[in-house]
């Protein structure tokens, strides 16, 4: 059973956390696993992100949320992704080609940046009681997904950037366009 909702502080670029590479879970449908899950899950629909990785929190484990069931504030435009929980995720790519697109981050507020992604991929994993998932997703869907799972590794976007040029804050990037802060 839960005991409580909690919403995390979540980390910021610069913080050393955010560039270790994150455990595997060992244990499934554990009190703490699901209390972890709930607490992700709360800290990013308080932040409004498309997202959110363990080390974001703090917690140094292989879990990630991402997807929801509204249209996203600060990605308005964009398709819905559906709610996902992924523990010990793999993603592959499906395919050679890539897409660069703006991405923003929790970890990095005010800025985005022009990421490239693979364009499909299949992702798998499990859930927190341990059943497997398996999926294949494009387009945003893809991009949200090795968002989050950059996090297990110690990767922010601007880690994948070819050219921070194009790294910049959202309200110069985007004047005029109502953008919740990343």
């Amino acid at each position: 059973m839960l005991a409580r909702m909690a919403i995390h502080e979540i980390l910021k670029m610069g913080d050393a956390r955010l560039l270790r590479v994150a455990q595997p879970v060992r244990e499934f449908d554990t009190d703490a696993l699901h209390q972890l899950v709930a607490d992700l899950i709360d800290t990013m629909r308080a932040a409004q992100g498309a997202g959110l990785a363990a080390p974001q929190i703090g917690v140094g484990l292989q879990v990630v949320v991402f997807g929801g069931g509204a249209p996203n504030p600060r990605y308005p435009d964009r398709p819905l992704v559906p709610r996902t929980v992924l523990v010990n995720p793999v993603v592959t790519p499906l395919g050679d080609e890539q897409e660069d697109d703006w991405e923003g981050c929790l970890s990095i507020p005010g800025l985005r940046g022009r990421v490239p992604r693979w364009r499909r991929v299949r992702y798998v994993g499990r859930d927190p009681y341990g059943d497997p998932i398996a999926r294949e997703a494009e387009g945003f869907h893809a991009r949200v997904v090795q968002h989050e799972c950059d996090h297990l590794v110690g990767k922010l976007y601007p880690m994948r950037m070819r050219d921070l040029a194009l790294l910049g804050y959202t309200d110069v990037l985007f004047p005029g366009v109502a953008l919740e802060d990343d």
